[in-house]
């Protein structure tokens, strides 16, 4: 395009003139003056680093294909992450895609196809994250898109869409709730040269002829400026020893309109110096020497779009380069507790005013100001983040920074949080858990102290933020409340207390049998206590003779349990009993039991069910206990009473049965012997068949008294051998009251 065809439509937003403060040096009255004025540089008053082109951006932006921020559902959109200026493409290794401030995904390229509606931001590895950009996946019948960014004098086409399934003869469009358009042919609505006139929401809707009409979405569409109001800004050639000023016409255009062509034009009061898109403009020192200085300004334009801006118009005057500026902070000292406030104050000796002043901890600028010639510029803020602070002094002519001040923060520790890692739900004694403790805030290094029942496990120095851990082996002493201590020195937090419970096994028990006399005897009530001393409750016991269950009791709370048994003839023999918690049975030592008064053997069961068989023994056992007494006095033999024995083993006693078969029909003969004296009677019943008779000898005897006095104070027997083909009973009666049956002496 040539200078000729530029239309200018800028003119009229010429602004007053802007009245500088002027140098003497500005204005030679002599060489001497001329040559001071040689050894400074000159600029504009106003200092904003712009220029025609876009500087390095700050962030990437992302662009849209198709270029529409609505789209149908199943529709494909592909998102492009463009880096502008401030990385070589060659140090970008990857981009990172994110979706309503979720991380989405992370590619090597810088597209990315997407379906899903949101905000989506791009970044790469060094960068800031993008300004996000706002996708609508419709599954409505009309749609109008739109493009995501508009700039002053862009052509934007807006297009009223509807589905596949549906043909539309008319479309309309409208715009803050007035139609703006009417189309039978287009869906397609074009906005030329937008301007910020065309800011308001807009919205389409559809006619089918005999049959529906549709509504669209409604999208806003803001107008985004396309370059700020530039600057011009002059300065001397280092090259030409300052016998020339270069004029700059500053401006910047946004990271998404970089590609923009802008044309400038240099005035010098009213009269044109310079056309063209070179945005700088080098003129003669010789016409800075006038008395009167002329005003100076540039106008900036886009093509012939109509977008046409002008600077300020300014005289020129001494511009000189600030210093290295020098950061202080106060207090001084090399840290500062936590939400105390420091001062930051950024000097620069020398340099020509305005200076912009930015004060920046770690590369992060956190506060801006420009102060006025007199004042300081000072910063406070609240001590919260450690690291190395800055401050910049910029007037236009070179930013310089101040050396680095590093600030130690020191933040008080925060409440710990204790948690015991265990190595199963339930801990018994003998694992080791280990106990960690950690602080959410606080500087480091933090004193950890661990606690059980507030007597003091260990601690441990931690030199970063991690947790602070401690391993312990479990024992019974080990159940309770738990809690850590987390100290920096800038006070002491205490952790809420977490309770541990150790289970712990079953010892094995210690049964007591506890009788009411000295000696336990039928019909006595027999105590068995079964206790475990150690073991965490509850504790079930279950007690056994010979092995054979008896009966459990349970131990809620801990302790021993007891079993209370009326002892019969059978309950002679081993006892012993069990303790269990879950976590494996123990047995006790066997512990025997005999009762006074018993004799031979107590090993058989009695037979259940044959109650008239033993009512039919008892009687044969009285028959043969009367002739036991009669005998001996007949025969002259021995009474039957052991002078031996005491008067309390006269009791009565209960009989026990052994071997007793079921009932049989017979016909039997008795005989008692009790040839030494003893208090047991050994009956032996047989059954002779119809029709036999008795032998005379000894073989055929029917009834058979043995007696035997055992050792160690209780009875024994042996059982006879039984005839060929006899039934045979064996009963055991106790002599109810063998003074009785003693014989009178002579």
């Amino acid at each position: 395009m040539s200078s000729s065809g530029l239309l200018w439509s800028c003119a009229s937003q010429e602004s007053k003139p802007a009245l500088l403060l002027l140098r003497k040096a500005l204005i030679w009255p002599h060489p001497r003056a001329g040559q001071a004025f040689m050894l400074l540089w000159v600029s504009v008053l106003v200092l904003a680093p712009v220029s025609g082109k876009s500087e390095a951006a700050a962030k990437p932006v992302i662009s849209l294909h198709p270029p529409w921020t609505v789209v149908f559902t199943g529709e494909t959109v592909t998102l492009t992450c463009h880096v502008l200026h401030f990385h070589a493409p060659e140090k970008i290794k990857r981009f990172l895609w994110y979706l309503e401030g979720r991380m989405l995904r992370e590619t090597p390229g810088n597209t990315l196809e997407v379906r899903d509606s949101g905000q989506y931001r791009c970044q790469t590895q060094d960068s800031l994250p993008s300004d996000h950009v706002s996708l609508t996946f419709s599954s409505a019948n009309l749609i109008l898109q739109a493009p995501p960014f508009v700039f002053e004098g862009d052509s934007v086409v807006l297009r009223c869409r509807a589905n596949a399934e549906i043909t539309l003869d008319t479309t309309t469009l409208h715009r803050r709730g007035e139609v703006l358009s009417v189309s039978d042919e287009s869906s397609d609505f074009r906005i030329e040269q937008a301007s910020l006139k065309d800011n308001g929401d807009y919205r389409c809707s559809g006619f089918k002829n005999g049959c529906c009409s549709y509504s669209s979405n409604t999208i806003n569409i803001e107008v985004q400026e396309l370059f700020p109001r530039p600057v011009l800004t002059a300065s001397l050639s280092p090259t030409v020893s300052g016998k020339s000023v270069t004029l700059t016409c500053k401006t910047q255009l946004p990271p998404l309109r970089s590609d923009v062509k802008l044309w400038f034009r240099f005035f010098e009061d009213d009269h044109m110096l310079q056309l063209g898109l070179e945005s700088f403009l080098k003129i003669s020192t010789l016409t800075t020497r006038s008395r009167d200085p002329p005003y100076y300004w540039c106008e900036a334009q886009r093509g012939s779009s109509g977008v046409c801006k002008q600077s300020q118009k300014s005289q020129l005057h001494v511009q000189i380069p600030v210093s290295r500026p020098v950061l202080t902070l106060s207090p001084r000292g090399a840290s500062v507790p936590e939400g105390h406030t420091v001062t930051l104050t950024c000097k620069a000796e020398s340099g020509s005013f305005p200076i912009l002043y930015q004060f920046l901890r770690e590369e992060v600028v956190i506060q801006k100001m420009e102060p006025t010639p007199g004042m300081k510029s000072v910063m406070s803020l609240r001590a919260e983040h450690s690291g190395n602070y800055y401050c910049t002094a910029d007037n236009g002519l070179g930013a310089q920074r101040s050396l680095p001040v590093y600030l130690t923060v020191t933040v008080p520790v925060s409440r710990p949080i204790l948690t015991i890692r265990r190595p199963r739900s339930q801990v018994v004694e003998g694992d080791v858990v280990e106990l960690y403790c950690g602080a959410r805030k606080g500087s480091p290094p933090i004193l950890y102290r661990f606690y059980h029942e507030d007597n003091a496990l260990g601690s441990s120095r931690v030199y970063s933020r991690e947790e602070a851990s401690f391993k312990l082996p479990l024992s019974a002493e080990h159940s309770g409340n738990y809690s850590c201590e987390a100290d920096n020195g800038l006070g002491a937090q205490r952790s809420e207390v977490v309770p541990l419970s150790v289970i712990v096994p079953v010892s094995h028990p210690t049964l007591t049998l506890r009788a009411p006399g000295a000696q336990a005897k039928v019909g006595d009530m027999v105590e068995l206590r079964c206790e475990a001393q150690r073991g965490s409750p509850p504790i079930w016991y279950r007690f056994y003779h010979e092995d054979v269950p008896l009966g459990n009791s349970s131990a809620p709370s801990g302790g021993g349990a007891s079993l209370n048994l009326s002892l019969t003839a059978e309950h002679s023999g081993n006892y012993s009993c069990e303790a269990d918690n879950g976590l494996g049975a123990r047995r006790s030592e066997a512990v025997p039991l005999s009762m006074s008064g018993l004799t031979g053997s107590r090993s058989g069961p009695i037979a259940t069910g044959v109650t008239g068989g033993l009512f039919s023994t008892l009687g044969f056992g009285v028959v043969a206990l009367l002739l036991y007494c009669r005998l001996p006095r007949k025969a002259g033999g021995r009474p039957t009473s052991d002078p031996s024995r005491s008067p309390a083993d006269s009791d009565v006693r209960e009989p026990v049965y052994r071997n007793a078969p079921a009932w049989l029909e017979l016909q039997p003969v008795y005989s008692n012997v009790n040839p030494k004296g003893g208090e047991v009677v050994y009956s032996e019943v047989r059954r002779i068949p119809q029709g036999s008779k008795p032998a005379a000898n000894s073989d055929s005897v029917l009834g058979l008294l043995r007696t035997h006095l055992p050792s160690h104070g209780q009875a024994a027997s042996h059982r006879p051998s039984d005839p060929p083909g006899s039934s045979v009973i064996y009963s055991q009666v106790k002599v109810a009251c063998p003074s009785a049956c003693v014989a009178p002496q002579s």
